[in-house]
Protein backbone atom coordinates (compact mmCIF):
# COMPACT_ATOMS: atom_id res chain seq x y z
CA UNK A 1 0.00 0.00 0.00
CA UNK A 2 1.00 3.62 -0.92
CA UNK A 3 1.45 6.16 1.44
CA UNK A 4 -1.60 7.78 0.44
CA UNK A 5 -3.70 4.62 1.13
CA UNK A 6 -6.32 5.66 3.52
CA UNK A 7 -6.04 5.24 7.33
CA UNK A 8 -8.03 2.29 9.24
CA UNK A 9 -8.15 2.26 12.94
CA UNK A 10 -7.69 -1.07 15.17
CA UNK A 11 -9.22 -0.64 18.40
CA UNK A 12 -8.15 -3.38 20.96
CA UNK A 13 -9.71 -4.76 24.09
CA UNK A 14 -9.84 -8.56 24.64
CA UNK A 15 -8.10 -9.44 22.08
CA UNK A 16 -4.51 -8.78 22.35
CA UNK A 17 -2.64 -10.91 19.53
CA UNK A 18 -2.25 -10.15 15.82
CA UNK A 19 -2.01 -13.60 14.83
CA UNK A 20 -5.72 -15.71 14.00
CA UNK A 21 -7.19 -12.07 14.63
CA UNK A 22 -10.10 -12.00 11.93
CA UNK A 23 -10.32 -7.85 12.75
CA UNK A 24 -6.81 -6.72 12.38
CA UNK A 25 -7.03 -8.64 9.02
CA UNK A 26 -9.40 -6.85 7.87
CA UNK A 27 -8.48 -3.74 8.93
CA UNK A 28 -5.37 -4.62 6.89
CA UNK A 29 -6.66 -4.86 4.08
CA UNK A 30 -8.69 -1.30 4.44
CA UNK A 31 -5.74 0.67 4.26
CA UNK A 32 -2.90 1.44 6.50
CA UNK A 33 -3.16 0.50 10.37
CA UNK A 34 -2.87 2.02 13.56
CA UNK A 35 -3.97 0.01 16.66
CA UNK A 36 -5.24 1.15 19.78
CA UNK A 37 -5.91 0.72 22.90
CA UNK A 38 -7.98 3.02 25.69
CA UNK A 39 -7.29 2.00 29.53
CA UNK A 40 -11.37 2.84 30.25
CA UNK A 41 -11.45 3.68 34.20
CA UNK A 42 -14.54 6.48 34.00
CA UNK A 43 -17.38 4.63 31.96
CA UNK A 44 -19.82 4.34 35.38
CA UNK A 45 -21.51 1.38 34.08
CA UNK A 46 -18.03 -0.84 33.50
CA UNK A 47 -16.27 -3.20 35.90
CA UNK A 48 -13.25 -1.80 36.50
CA UNK A 49 -10.21 -4.58 35.92
CA UNK A 50 -9.07 -5.95 38.97
CA UNK A 51 -5.87 -5.44 40.50
CA UNK A 52 -4.42 -8.97 38.63
CA UNK A 53 -5.75 -8.70 36.15
CA UNK A 54 -4.28 -5.19 35.30
CA UNK A 55 -0.94 -6.28 36.30
CA UNK A 56 -1.44 -9.05 33.44
CA UNK A 57 -2.86 -6.13 31.22
CA UNK A 58 0.12 -4.22 30.99
CA UNK A 59 2.46 -7.19 30.44
CA UNK A 60 0.25 -8.02 27.22
CA UNK A 61 0.36 -4.67 25.89
CA UNK A 62 4.18 -4.57 25.99
CA UNK A 63 3.96 -7.96 24.18
CA UNK A 64 1.40 -6.52 21.77
CA UNK A 65 3.53 -3.34 20.89
CA UNK A 66 6.43 -5.47 20.06
CA UNK A 67 4.26 -8.23 18.13
CA UNK A 68 2.37 -5.16 16.06
CA UNK A 69 6.17 -3.07 15.51
CA UNK A 70 7.47 -6.31 13.50
CA UNK A 71 3.95 -5.30 11.42
CA UNK A 72 4.57 -1.52 10.91
CA UNK A 73 1.73 -0.93 13.19
CA UNK A 74 2.26 1.57 15.70
CA UNK A 75 0.05 0.92 18.98
CA UNK A 76 -1.47 4.23 20.40
CA UNK A 77 -2.51 4.06 24.09
CA UNK A 78 -5.11 6.50 25.81
CA UNK A 79 -6.79 6.30 28.59
CA UNK A 80 -10.54 7.95 29.17
CA UNK A 81 -14.35 7.19 28.83
CA UNK A 82 -14.09 4.97 25.54
CA UNK A 83 -17.09 6.94 24.59
CA UNK A 84 -15.10 10.36 24.34
CA UNK A 85 -11.50 9.17 23.37
CA UNK A 86 -12.34 6.48 20.07
CA UNK A 87 -14.46 9.02 18.34
CA UNK A 88 -11.54 12.06 19.40
CA UNK A 89 -8.89 9.12 17.86
CA UNK A 90 -10.46 9.13 14.78
CA UNK A 91 -11.13 12.15 13.79
CA UNK A 92 -7.15 13.02 15.10
CA UNK A 93 -5.71 10.45 12.63
CA UNK A 94 -8.56 10.87 9.97
CA UNK A 95 -9.29 7.19 9.76
CA UNK A 96 -12.01 6.14 6.90
CA UNK A 97 -12.19 2.86 8.99
CA UNK A 98 -12.67 1.33 12.58
CA UNK A 99 -12.84 -2.31 13.29
CA UNK A 100 -13.22 -4.06 16.95
CA UNK A 101 -13.68 -7.15 18.12
CA UNK A 102 -17.12 -7.68 19.78
CA UNK A 103 -17.60 -7.96 23.37
CA UNK A 104 -20.32 -9.59 25.33
CA UNK A 105 -20.24 -7.37 28.97
CA UNK A 106 -24.03 -5.55 28.81
CA UNK A 107 -22.33 -2.18 28.91
CA UNK A 108 -19.97 -3.05 26.08
CA UNK A 109 -22.75 -4.09 23.59
CA UNK A 110 -24.52 -1.13 24.39
CA UNK A 111 -21.22 1.30 23.96
CA UNK A 112 -20.37 -0.50 21.06
CA UNK A 113 -24.31 0.40 19.30
CA UNK A 114 -23.94 3.51 19.78
CA UNK A 115 -20.63 3.80 18.55
CA UNK A 116 -21.71 2.39 15.37
CA UNK A 117 -24.52 4.60 14.48
CA UNK A 118 -22.29 7.85 15.55
CA UNK A 119 -19.59 7.16 13.05
CA UNK A 120 -22.45 5.90 10.24
CA UNK A 121 -23.92 8.98 10.47
CA UNK A 122 -20.15 10.86 10.34
CA UNK A 123 -19.65 8.58 7.41
CA UNK A 124 -17.03 6.40 8.85
CA UNK A 125 -17.02 2.90 8.02
CA UNK A 126 -17.19 1.09 11.66
CA UNK A 127 -16.76 -3.02 11.35
CA UNK A 128 -16.84 -5.21 14.21
CA UNK A 129 -15.97 -9.04 14.39
CA UNK A 130 -16.08 -11.99 16.50
CA UNK A 131 -12.83 -12.70 17.69
CA UNK A 132 -13.31 -14.16 21.24
CA UNK A 133 -15.23 -16.91 21.04
CA UNK A 134 -15.90 -19.66 18.64
CA UNK A 135 -19.48 -19.22 18.50
CA UNK A 136 -21.42 -16.06 19.32
CA UNK A 137 -23.95 -16.92 21.92
CA UNK A 138 -27.13 -15.55 19.91
CA UNK A 139 -25.74 -18.34 17.08
CA UNK A 140 -26.34 -21.28 18.94
CA UNK A 141 -30.13 -22.09 19.73
CA UNK A 142 -32.59 -24.68 20.89
CA UNK A 143 -34.64 -26.80 18.97
CA UNK A 144 -37.51 -24.23 19.78
CA UNK A 145 -35.22 -21.35 19.13
CA UNK A 146 -34.34 -20.37 22.43
CA UNK A 147 -31.70 -20.34 24.54
CA UNK A 148 -29.83 -23.15 26.15
CA UNK A 149 -29.97 -23.05 29.85
CA UNK A 150 -28.23 -26.88 30.48
CA UNK A 151 -24.30 -27.09 29.51
CA UNK A 152 -25.11 -30.86 27.92
CA UNK A 153 -27.49 -30.06 24.92
CA UNK A 154 -25.30 -26.84 24.58
CA UNK A 155 -22.18 -28.64 23.83
CA UNK A 156 -24.58 -31.48 22.11
CA UNK A 157 -25.32 -28.30 19.74
CA UNK A 158 -22.02 -26.69 19.33
CA UNK A 159 -20.05 -30.50 18.45
CA UNK A 160 -21.20 -31.15 15.05
CA UNK A 161 -19.76 -27.70 14.41
CA UNK A 162 -16.16 -27.98 15.80
CA UNK A 163 -14.47 -29.46 12.59
CA UNK A 164 -15.03 -26.46 10.56
CA UNK A 165 -14.48 -23.92 13.08
CA UNK A 166 -11.07 -25.29 13.98
CA UNK A 167 -9.29 -22.29 11.66
CA UNK A 168 -6.64 -20.43 11.99
CA UNK A 169 -5.70 -16.92 9.99
CA UNK A 170 -1.66 -15.27 9.25
CA UNK A 171 -0.77 -12.46 10.93
CA UNK A 172 -1.22 -9.72 8.05
CA UNK A 173 1.87 -8.90 6.20
CA UNK A 174 4.29 -6.86 7.76
CA UNK A 175 4.28 -2.71 6.32
CA UNK A 176 7.93 -1.48 5.69
CA UNK A 177 7.09 1.85 6.42
CA UNK A 178 4.48 2.46 9.35
CA UNK A 179 1.68 5.28 9.10
CA UNK A 180 2.76 8.09 10.71
CA UNK A 181 1.11 7.68 14.67
CA UNK A 182 -0.37 10.52 17.25
CA UNK A 183 1.16 10.78 20.61
CA UNK A 184 0.46 7.90 22.73
CA UNK A 185 1.07 7.69 26.57
CA UNK A 186 3.12 5.03 27.85
CA UNK A 187 2.24 1.90 29.51
CA UNK A 188 3.83 2.74 32.42
CA UNK A 189 1.44 5.95 32.35
CA UNK A 190 -1.48 3.81 32.98
CA UNK A 191 -0.94 3.12 36.55
CA UNK A 192 -1.62 -0.88 35.75
CA UNK A 193 1.00 -2.11 37.85
CA UNK A 194 1.37 -2.18 41.67
CA UNK A 195 4.52 -0.20 43.08
CA UNK A 196 3.41 0.86 46.95
CA UNK A 197 3.64 -2.28 47.92
CA UNK A 198 4.80 -4.01 44.47
CA UNK A 199 2.94 -7.26 45.55
CA UNK A 200 3.20 -8.53 42.14
CA UNK A 201 6.64 -10.50 42.42
CA UNK A 202 4.73 -14.24 42.40
CA UNK A 203 2.49 -12.95 39.78
CA UNK A 204 5.73 -12.44 37.54
CA UNK A 205 7.81 -15.77 38.61
CA UNK A 206 4.56 -17.51 37.24
CA UNK A 207 3.36 -16.39 34.22
CA UNK A 208 4.07 -15.07 30.84
CA UNK A 209 2.04 -12.80 29.59
CA UNK A 210 1.56 -12.04 26.51
CA UNK A 211 0.96 -14.39 22.78
CA UNK A 212 4.44 -16.22 22.87
CA UNK A 213 3.52 -17.56 26.36
CA UNK A 214 0.40 -18.43 25.27
CA UNK A 215 1.50 -20.30 22.17
CA UNK A 216 4.14 -22.10 24.24
CA UNK A 217 1.97 -23.07 27.03
CA UNK A 218 -0.46 -24.85 24.61
CA UNK A 219 2.42 -26.50 22.59
CA UNK A 220 3.69 -28.00 26.33
CA UNK A 221 0.40 -29.32 27.26
CA UNK A 222 -0.37 -30.98 23.76
CA UNK A 223 2.68 -32.50 24.21
CA UNK A 224 2.19 -33.91 27.56
CA UNK A 225 -0.30 -33.79 30.26
CA UNK A 226 -3.25 -34.01 27.90
CA UNK A 227 -2.99 -37.48 27.97
CA UNK A 228 -4.74 -38.58 30.78
CA UNK A 229 -6.26 -35.22 31.26
CA UNK A 230 -9.82 -36.34 31.96
CA UNK A 231 -8.91 -37.91 34.94
CA UNK A 232 -5.09 -35.96 35.96
CA UNK A 233 -6.61 -32.30 35.41
CA UNK A 234 -8.50 -32.80 39.49
CA UNK A 235 -5.14 -33.27 40.77
CA UNK A 236 -3.77 -29.73 42.18
CA UNK A 237 -0.20 -30.96 42.73
CA UNK A 238 0.80 -31.12 39.50
CA UNK A 239 0.66 -29.74 36.31
CA UNK A 240 -2.38 -31.14 34.73
CA UNK A 241 -4.11 -28.64 32.84
CA UNK A 242 -3.08 -26.04 30.24
CA UNK A 243 -3.03 -23.03 32.24
CA UNK A 244 -4.50 -20.65 28.90
CA UNK A 245 -7.26 -19.31 30.95
CA UNK A 246 -5.44 -16.14 31.50
CA UNK A 247 -4.54 -15.70 27.63
CA UNK A 248 -7.64 -16.68 26.47
CA UNK A 249 -9.35 -14.08 28.91
CA UNK A 250 -6.86 -11.29 27.30
CA UNK A 251 -6.96 -12.77 23.48
CA UNK A 252 -3.70 -13.06 23.38
CA UNK A 253 -4.56 -17.07 21.78
CA UNK A 254 -7.96 -17.60 20.05
CA UNK A 255 -10.10 -20.21 21.24
CA UNK A 256 -10.29 -21.61 17.39
CA UNK A 257 -6.42 -21.83 17.63
CA UNK A 258 -6.84 -23.94 20.78
CA UNK A 259 -9.63 -26.22 19.02
CA UNK A 260 -7.54 -26.50 15.86
CA UNK A 261 -4.02 -27.62 17.50
CA UNK A 262 -5.84 -29.97 20.01
CA UNK A 263 -7.47 -31.44 17.12
CA UNK A 264 -4.56 -32.34 14.95
CA UNK A 265 -2.90 -33.26 18.48
CA UNK A 266 -5.92 -36.35 18.29
CA UNK A 267 -5.44 -36.96 14.68
CA UNK A 268 -1.78 -37.37 15.06
CA UNK A 269 -2.74 -39.72 18.25
CA UNK A 270 -6.11 -41.22 18.18
CA UNK A 271 -5.43 -42.52 21.71
CA UNK A 272 -5.81 -39.60 23.00
CA UNK A 273 -9.20 -39.06 21.78
CA UNK A 274 -11.42 -39.32 25.51
CA UNK A 275 -8.73 -36.86 26.77
CA UNK A 276 -8.56 -34.67 24.19
CA UNK A 277 -12.26 -34.22 23.76
CA UNK A 278 -12.87 -33.62 27.32
CA UNK A 279 -10.40 -30.98 27.15
CA UNK A 280 -12.25 -29.28 24.32
CA UNK A 281 -15.93 -29.54 26.42
CA UNK A 282 -13.56 -27.18 28.76
CA UNK A 283 -13.11 -24.73 26.06
CA UNK A 284 -17.15 -25.03 25.54
CA UNK A 285 -17.78 -24.28 29.18
CA UNK A 286 -16.44 -20.96 28.75
CA UNK A 287 -18.81 -20.63 25.35
CA UNK A 288 -21.59 -21.41 27.49
CA UNK A 289 -20.64 -18.89 29.89
CA UNK A 290 -21.11 -16.38 27.61
CA UNK A 291 -24.48 -17.98 25.97
CA UNK A 292 -25.59 -16.78 29.52
CA UNK A 293 -24.20 -13.93 29.93
CA UNK A 294 -25.67 -12.83 26.56
CA UNK A 295 -29.47 -13.84 27.69
CA UNK A 296 -28.72 -12.64 31.09
CA UNK A 297 -26.41 -9.46 31.01
CA UNK A 298 -27.38 -9.70 35.15
CA UNK A 299 -25.53 -13.03 36.14
CA UNK A 300 -22.60 -11.41 37.64
CA UNK A 301 -25.03 -9.58 40.44
CA UNK A 302 -28.49 -11.44 40.38
CA UNK A 303 -29.59 -15.20 41.21
CA UNK A 304 -30.47 -16.82 38.05
CA UNK A 305 -32.48 -18.56 39.85
CA UNK A 306 -34.85 -16.47 41.50
CA UNK A 307 -35.76 -18.26 45.06
CA UNK A 308 -32.06 -17.70 45.84
CA UNK A 309 -33.13 -13.64 46.01
CA UNK A 310 -34.54 -15.50 49.92
CA UNK A 311 -31.75 -17.08 50.88
CA UNK A 312 -30.37 -16.24 54.77
CA UNK A 313 -26.77 -15.51 53.53
CA UNK A 314 -24.77 -14.61 56.98
CA UNK A 315 -23.15 -10.96 56.86
CA UNK A 316 -19.23 -12.76 58.88
CA UNK A 317 -16.60 -10.15 57.67
CA UNK A 318 -13.69 -12.24 60.30
CA UNK A 319 -14.74 -15.40 58.71
CA UNK A 320 -14.41 -13.82 54.97
CA UNK A 321 -11.53 -12.25 55.87
CA UNK A 322 -9.95 -15.47 57.05
CA UNK A 323 -10.74 -17.23 53.94
CA UNK A 324 -9.82 -14.44 51.57
CA UNK A 325 -6.18 -14.84 53.93
CA UNK A 326 -6.26 -18.36 53.71
CA UNK A 327 -6.46 -18.87 57.37
CA UNK A 328 -9.44 -21.04 57.99
CA UNK A 329 -7.61 -23.94 59.50
CA UNK A 330 -8.89 -26.01 56.64
CA UNK A 331 -5.57 -26.62 54.77
CA UNK A 332 -6.94 -27.23 51.29
CA UNK A 333 -9.00 -24.32 51.50
CA UNK A 334 -5.75 -21.98 52.69
CA UNK A 335 -3.77 -23.86 50.42
CA UNK A 336 -5.59 -22.52 47.09
CA UNK A 337 -6.56 -19.00 48.47
CA UNK A 338 -2.71 -18.55 49.10
CA UNK A 339 -2.07 -20.05 46.16
CA UNK A 340 -4.23 -17.40 44.15
CA UNK A 341 -2.95 -14.52 46.08
CA UNK A 342 0.26 -15.32 45.01
CA UNK A 343 0.42 -16.69 41.31
CA UNK A 344 -3.05 -14.62 40.45
CA UNK A 345 -4.76 -18.22 39.47
CA UNK A 346 -6.02 -20.96 41.55
CA UNK A 347 -6.55 -24.40 40.27
CA UNK A 348 -9.74 -25.44 38.85
CA UNK A 349 -10.57 -28.35 41.27
CA UNK A 350 -9.58 -26.55 43.87
CA UNK A 351 -11.38 -23.30 42.88
CA UNK A 352 -14.57 -25.78 43.53
CA UNK A 353 -13.97 -26.77 46.65
CA UNK A 354 -12.51 -22.72 48.26
CA UNK A 355 -16.28 -21.46 46.84
CA UNK A 356 -18.38 -24.61 48.01
CA UNK A 357 -16.77 -23.92 51.41
CA UNK A 358 -17.64 -20.07 51.19
CA UNK A 359 -21.24 -20.86 50.36
CA UNK A 360 -22.24 -23.48 52.15
CA UNK A 361 -20.04 -24.30 55.36
CA UNK A 362 -19.54 -20.57 56.34
CA UNK A 363 -22.92 -19.19 53.89
CA UNK A 364 -21.56 -16.11 52.77
CA UNK A 365 -22.89 -14.54 49.80
CA UNK A 366 -21.50 -16.43 46.56
CA UNK A 367 -21.47 -12.49 44.94
CA UNK A 368 -18.91 -12.00 48.21
CA UNK A 369 -16.71 -14.37 46.24
CA UNK A 370 -17.22 -13.53 43.07
CA UNK A 371 -15.60 -9.93 43.88
CA UNK A 372 -12.66 -11.39 45.34
CA UNK A 373 -11.55 -13.71 42.84
CA UNK A 374 -12.56 -11.19 40.63
CA UNK A 375 -9.33 -8.39 41.88
CA UNK A 376 -7.14 -11.28 42.68
CA UNK A 377 -7.53 -13.21 39.19
CA UNK A 378 -5.28 -12.59 36.53
CA UNK A 379 -8.06 -15.07 34.06
CA UNK A 380 -10.82 -12.76 36.09
CA UNK A 381 -13.63 -13.42 32.94
CA UNK A 382 -16.91 -12.04 33.37
CA UNK A 383 -19.20 -14.28 32.02
CA UNK A 384 -16.90 -17.56 33.11
CA UNK A 385 -16.11 -16.00 37.10
CA UNK A 386 -20.28 -15.36 37.36
CA UNK A 387 -21.51 -18.32 36.10
CA UNK A 388 -19.00 -20.70 37.62
CA UNK A 389 -19.68 -18.82 41.58
CA UNK A 390 -23.59 -19.47 40.87
CA UNK A 391 -22.75 -23.04 39.67
CA UNK A 392 -21.15 -23.84 42.73
CA UNK A 393 -24.18 -21.78 44.75
CA UNK A 394 -26.65 -24.05 43.00
CA UNK A 395 -28.33 -20.27 41.94
CA UNK A 396 -26.98 -20.69 38.43
CA UNK A 397 -28.18 -22.16 35.00
CA UNK A 398 -27.72 -25.94 35.12
CA UNK A 399 -25.89 -25.71 38.15
CA UNK A 400 -24.63 -27.97 41.09
CA UNK A 401 -27.66 -28.87 43.25
CA UNK A 402 -26.99 -26.91 46.72
CA UNK A 403 -27.30 -29.90 48.89
CA UNK A 404 -24.00 -30.83 47.18
CA UNK A 405 -21.71 -29.65 49.52
CA UNK A 406 -17.39 -30.32 49.34
CA UNK A 407 -16.18 -32.06 52.52
CA UNK A 408 -12.46 -30.03 52.07
CA UNK A 409 -11.07 -32.85 54.22
CA UNK A 410 -12.08 -35.82 51.88
CA UNK A 411 -12.10 -33.90 48.86
CA UNK A 412 -8.40 -32.98 49.72
CA UNK A 413 -7.39 -36.78 50.27
CA UNK A 414 -8.77 -37.83 46.67
CA UNK A 415 -7.33 -35.40 44.65
CA UNK A 416 -4.21 -34.45 46.63
CA UNK A 417 -3.55 -37.84 48.72
CA UNK A 418 0.50 -37.75 48.46
CA UNK A 419 -0.28 -33.88 49.90
CA UNK A 420 1.89 -31.84 47.58
CA UNK A 421 -0.51 -29.07 46.95
CA UNK A 422 -0.89 -28.63 50.57
CA UNK A 423 2.52 -28.46 51.40
CA UNK A 424 3.76 -25.87 48.67
CA UNK A 425 1.15 -23.75 49.93
CA UNK A 426 1.12 -24.22 53.65
CA UNK A 427 4.60 -25.26 54.42
CA UNK A 428 4.06 -24.84 58.40
CA UNK A 429 1.76 -28.48 57.50
CA UNK A 430 5.03 -30.18 56.06
CA UNK A 431 6.42 -31.53 58.47
CA UNK A 432 2.82 -33.38 59.33
CA UNK A 433 2.08 -37.42 57.92
CA UNK A 434 0.33 -37.86 55.05
CA UNK A 435 -2.80 -38.65 56.79
CA UNK A 436 -2.98 -35.79 59.40
CA UNK A 437 -1.79 -33.39 57.09
CA UNK A 438 -5.42 -32.40 55.83
CA UNK A 439 -7.41 -32.60 59.12
CA UNK A 440 -4.37 -31.90 62.17
CA UNK A 441 -6.93 -31.72 64.45
CA UNK A 442 -7.77 -34.95 63.89
CA UNK A 443 -4.43 -35.66 66.40
CA UNK A 444 -3.20 -33.15 67.87
CA UNK A 445 -0.74 -34.89 70.01
CA UNK A 446 0.99 -36.26 66.89
CA UNK A 447 1.11 -32.50 65.41
CA UNK A 448 2.57 -31.33 69.00
CA UNK A 449 5.48 -33.90 68.27
CA UNK A 450 5.74 -32.78 64.22
CA UNK A 451 6.26 -29.28 65.90
CA UNK A 452 2.93 -27.64 64.84
CA UNK A 453 0.90 -26.89 68.00
CA UNK A 454 -3.25 -25.89 66.87
CA UNK A 455 -3.79 -22.24 67.55
CA UNK A 456 0.01 -20.79 67.37
CA UNK A 457 1.74 -22.39 64.18
CA UNK A 458 -1.59 -22.94 62.13
CA UNK A 459 -5.30 -21.69 62.80
CA UNK A 460 -8.03 -24.33 64.37
CA UNK A 461 -10.72 -25.13 61.71
CA UNK A 462 -12.91 -21.48 61.48
CA UNK A 463 -16.01 -24.43 62.20
CA UNK A 464 -16.83 -27.83 62.27
CA UNK A 465 -17.81 -29.23 58.82
CA UNK A 466 -20.70 -31.55 59.76
CA UNK A 467 -22.49 -28.73 61.45
CA UNK A 468 -22.15 -26.25 59.14
CA UNK A 469 -23.08 -28.57 56.00
CA UNK A 470 -26.36 -29.12 58.30
CA UNK A 471 -27.16 -25.46 59.01
CA UNK A 472 -26.87 -24.81 55.10
CA UNK A 473 -28.99 -27.66 54.17
CA UNK A 474 -31.77 -26.40 56.12
CA UNK A 475 -31.14 -23.12 55.04
CA UNK A 476 -31.77 -24.27 51.64
CA UNK A 477 -34.56 -26.48 53.04
CA UNK A 478 -36.58 -23.22 53.85
CA UNK A 479 -36.28 -21.41 50.65
CA UNK A 480 -37.08 -24.54 48.52
CA UNK A 481 -40.31 -25.24 50.90
CA UNK A 482 -40.82 -21.32 50.14
CA UNK A 483 -40.66 -21.75 46.44
CA UNK A 484 -43.60 -24.29 46.67
CA UNK A 485 -45.88 -22.87 48.97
Amino acid sequence: MAQTDPIALYWFRNDLRVEDHPGLCAAASAGRVIGAYVLDDETAEARKLGGAARWWLAQSLRALQNDLADLGIPLVLRRGRERDVIPDLVDEIGATNIFWARRFEPWGQAGDRDLKADFAAKGVAARSVNAALLVEPWEVKTQSGGDFKVYSPFYRAIAPLLPALATQLDAPPPRQTPPPAPPSLSIDDLGLEPNAPDWAGGLRRNWRPGAVGARQLLADFLAGPIRDYKEARNRPGEWTTSRLSPHLRFGEISPKRVLASTLATIAADPSLAADGEHFIKELCWREFSYHLLHHRPDLPVANWRAQFDAFPWRNDPAALRAWRRGKTGFPIIDAGMRELWTTGWMHNRVRMIVASFLIKDLMIDWRSGEEWFWDTLVDADLANNAASWQWVAGSGADAAPYFRIFNPVSQARKFDPDGAYVRRWVPELAALPHDLLHAPWEDEALARRCGIVLGRDYPRPLLDHSAARTRALEAFAQISAASVA
